[in-house]
């Protein structure tokens, strides 16, 4: 067996996790197998792979051997600085003995476990480096006399990690395949809509043309039904507005990156609550920025579920609220309508856009309920973590 190589029962071990990581279908239950498989493989205390964004920070940090307690209070998630920074910017493998006496630590915060022992392996695709996997505090049998943090990974150690990591780097360039393809299938579902949106106003602007020309020729012959026509000429301009204003929020770009996801929200439920009869509501309560995967996925999820609370319930209230749940938040979107039964929309073959919402939620690591009972109204409630 040359240096560096995978021992037979290291090659066993690492198939084990491969074929866990292909059952599963979402890249960050992937990304949790690969760490989770990479702490037990390695026999480390804890592991860790961090995919960056591009404003500094990380799009998703996903760790194992921290408790939720532990995660909670350590704060918000790290910067790409020292270690990190290194490993993601320069794309080198970095094996240390002690991670505090390397020159480029920076510290962590005051609940933040003790690092010593440190092996970590940048996540590529080629040259392009998609994010870093990382090890600490080596588990070996250690002399009295030997200081804790002087086991220290092996080349051995490193090229079980370097598998894990293409594995990481094959589930990453794949999410980012989809996501591209789901761009376009947006970018067709906004042309499809603007076509439909041109039909709908020329029929409504047609009807409308018809009808006060009516209303014009019975004003002196018989007033009454004149009257008739023009309140129908009210009622159609006001659907063509109502068709208008909504198309502009579903066509407007979100202003995420700018506003983020609170105000954005706010914004345009307070155009659909100026363009439709329905009152609708929005609030919040303590939601800290979330990575832009999820941040999106809650704003098209909550656009989605105003869509159908607003165009098919017949609602006269929907409430729309946006709150903290544990490091990531909670949507919750609740309509007084006529309510509808899931497994009957199931059988039936119409969804509700229910399909394309659990979708985006899955997409992003997380969950969504749908609650109705027809003549009872509809809740939907989708939970994102927060990296």
């Amino acid at each position: 067996m040359t240096t560096g190589s995978v021992p037979e029962s290291g090659l066993a071990a690492v198939s084990a996790a491969l074929l866990a990581m292909s059952r599963h279908l979402e890249v960050r239950d992937v990304l949790q197998t690969i760490v989770a498989s990479a702490r037990e493989l390695l026999d480390a205390e804890y592991a860790a792979l961090g995919v960056p964004d591009d404003h500094g920070g990380f799009a998703q940090f996903v760790v194992d051997g921290v408790s939720d307690e532990q995660w909670k209070a350590i704060g918000p998630l790290p910067r790409q600085h020292g270690i990190l920074a290194a490993m993601l910017q320069d794309a080198t493998p970095q094996r240390l003995a002690d991670v505090r006496e390397d020159p480029r630590f920076e510290g962590w915060p005051r609940a933040h476990p003790e690092l010593s022992d440190f092996i970590g392996l940048p996540v590529a695709d080629g040259e392009e480096v998609l994010g870093a996997l990382f090890l600490a505090n080596k588990r070996c049998a250690r002399p009295p006399a030997k200081p804790r943090g002087r086991c220290g990974f092996t080349e051995q150690d490193q090229a079980l990690l370097g598998i894990l990591a293409q594995h990481a780097a094959i589930a990453l360039t794949n999410a980012r395949l989809y996501e591209r393809s789901r761009e376009l299938t947006i970018a067709g579902e906004r042309a499809r809509l603007a076509h439909e949106l041109h039909d709908a106003v020329s029929q409504k602007l047609f009807s409308l043309r018809l009808t006060a020309q009516a209303a014009a020729a019975l004003v002196d012959r018989d007033p009454v039904r004149a009257q008739g026509e023009l309140q129908q000429v009210a009622d159609l301009a006001a659907e063509a507005a109502d068709e208008l204003r909504a198309a502009v929020v579903e066509l407007r770009p979100a202003a995420l990156d700018e506003d983020g996801l609170v105000a954005t929200l706010r914004t345009q439920i307070q155009v659909l609550d100026r363009a439709h009869t329905a009152k609708v509501t929005f609030a919040s309560q303590s939601v800290r920025a979330l990575p832009a995967a999820q941040e999106e996925a809650v704003l098209r999820v909550a656009q989605e579920a105003l869509h159908n609370a607003l165009r098919h319930s017949g609602a006269a209230a929907v409430e729309v609220s946006l709150t903290r749940g544990g490091l990531g938040a909670v949507l919750r979107v609740e309509d007084d309508g006529q309510g509808f039964d899931p497994s009957a929309v199931r059988r039936a073959g119409r969804h509700l856009g229910l399909v394309s919402m659990r979708d985006r939620a899955s997409g992003a690591g997380g969950s969504l309920t749908v609650e109705s009972v027809p003549g009872k109204g509809t809740v939907i409630e989708l939970e994102v973590p927060g990296g």
